[in-house]
């Protein structure tokens, strides 16, 4: 399953008694600015969550898939998370749950007897709606 922003306003608001309306300026002020801090090149972190940093990735020949000519790659710089401590145990020690309905694939139909299509309807003889 995957979380939205929309989700997480939700469960914060139920969990905080506060608005959703609210909860979505904090929650949009805080990706703003864990962005713009990214942006400055500089790291943000949070204990036992992870911590967020802007690495470079060094320039490379590449290969096009399509014609296997190599390809000069420009350098970049790249956005990395690592997990905190607390998180890595908390994902560690989370079984899986079977999926919910809504994610659960619907089983197949029982074969049944085959109904052959319905005949156009004839010009003397019109179908009932």
């Amino acid at each position: 399953m995957t979380m939205t922003k929309r989700e997480l306003v939700i469960r914060v608001a139920n969990q905080l008694g506060m608005t959703q309306s609210d909860v979505a300026k904090i929650i949009e002020g805080t990706f703003e600015t864990i962005s713009q801090t990214l942006a400055e090149g500089k790291r943000w972190e949070l204990r036992d969550f992870g911590v967020f940093e802007v690495k470079t990735r060094a320039s490379r020949i590449g290969r096009n898939p399509r014609t296997g000519d190599q390809v000069p790659v420009p350098e970049r710089r790249v956005v990395t998370f690592r997990p905190g401590k607390k998180m890595k145990e908390l994902v560690a020690d989370t079984v899986p749950t079977e999926p919910s309905a809504e994610e659960a694939p619907s089983p197949a139909p029982e074969p049944g007897p085959s109904v052959p299509p319905a005949a156009p309807p004839s010009p003397g003889n019109p179908q009932p709606f």
